[in-house]
């Protein structure tokens, strides 16, 4: 009796798979064109109606909805940043932005502009978080893109002061996980001195001590800076960013030499006017304000934020920079400055307090 034998798996013909794959990204191709074409007409409107180009809150919309109708079909990760290319490539069509952010080139500040709008929008790298501001004010950009918080460092003070002082508004926000790398063109041996940007340096402390315990710290306005010094001699070595190491041509030693695996920094995008209220999005507002100088005068400052049931998620204070021992105080809460219980809290504190100030409604976006 013969043994029954097995059946040949067909043979996958590669060629005619390439075949398929041509015609679905002609038909990608002819829907991305009629993508722009809705938003180029979109445009036209928006022209009319004095509105904005760029809507971060319709874009978290269109977000949340490719997420849900995804159901794990791609990776989230992919979708998300194809679909950013996609919308930076319309906007484009409709207008030729220009994003400054806190330069130089290749920082994580870049990363943070590139996540937010993509790579179809011009970039303008800026020397100071000022200059930032200063840019957006005067026109010569259309919006910027400026750090303002660390999971391990804190607040970055510079963005806080300016926020407090400028007339520009909050639009949204990005978090960028930040993996620091050692480079340098010698080997560990021969790092005598470890330059970058002091927030860069405090979040690699500890590995620092424990495998650089000699080295001197230079302390620099930028990680590519530090990158730079480091292409030209062979004793420095510099905290900064994998793509950093692409851009200077100089070898990344370690990955991964933040102290903390969950490095997370909370970029802004800022602006000369405030985004409108679309429902069904989860807002975030940003205050500032000053109190009274007596004793219980923050408590008292506090207290509508509890009886209006508002979820406070951040509070720093800074030095006014008006009068010693003077001091601002910084609040995130969770809902958007035109939501009812928000302004009857708003409305009380105006009453008794020397000055209350909305930085921003924006989009409570998830971390990652």
């Amino acid at each position: 009796m013969k043994t029954p034998q097995k059946k040949k798996a067909p043979k996958i013909n590669k060629d005619a798979l390439r075949k398929n794959i041509d015609k679905v990204d002609t038909k990608i191709l002819d829907l991305l064109a009629k993508r722009i074409s809705y938003a180029k007409k979109i445009s036209f409107i928006k022209a009319q109606n004095g509105e904005e180009i760029y809507v971060p809150n319709r874009e978290v919309k269109i977000f949340e909805n490719l997420s849900k109708k995804n159901a794990g079909k791609i990776e989230e990760y992919s979708l998300h940043a194809i679909f950013r290319e996609i919308i930076s490539a319309s906007i484009a069509s409709e207008k030729k932005l220009c994003v400054g952010f806190l330069g130089p080139s290749a920082t994580f500040t870049h990363q943070a502009s590139l996540k937010c709008f993509g790579s179809s929008i011009d970039y303008q790298a800026l020397p100071s978080i000022p200059d930032v501001f200063s840019a957006v004010e005067l026109n010569e950009v259309d919006y910027g893109v400026i750090p303002i918080e660390n999971s391990t460092e804190g607040a970055v003070m510079h963005s806080m002061d300016m926020l407090a002082e400028s007339s520009l508004s909050i639009l949204g926000q990005v978090y960028m996980p930040i993996e620091h790398c050692l480079l340098a063109k010698g080997k560990m041996s021969d790092i005598k001195k470890v330059a970058s940007k002091d927030q860069a340096i405090g979040q690699s402390r500890n590995w620092l001590h424990r495998y650089l315990p000699k080295a001197e710290f230079v302390y620099t306005e930028s990680t590519t800076q530090a990158v730079e010094m480091a292409s030209k001699d062979k004793s420095i070595g510099a905290i900064a960013s994998a793509i950093s190491s692409q851009a200077y041509g100089v070898p990344v030693l370690n990955r991964g030499i933040q102290d903390k695996k969950d490095n997370i920094t909370r970029f802004l995008v800022i602006g000369k006017n405030a985004c409108a209220k679309v429902d069904g999005i989860k807002y975030k507002t940003s205050i500032v304000l000053s109190v009274n100088d007596r004793p219980g005068a923050l408590y008292d400052a506090l207290v509508p934020f509890n009886i209006m049931n508002i979820n406070l998620t951040r509070i720093e204070s800074r030095p006014s920079r008006k009068k010693a021992w003077d001091y601002f105080f910084f609040i995130d809460f969770l809902g958007h400055w035109e939501d009812t219980n928000v302004q009857k809290a708003i409305s009380k504190l105006t009453q008794t307090l020397p000055m209350v100030k909305c930085l921003g409604s924006y989009a409570d976006i998830s971390r990652y």
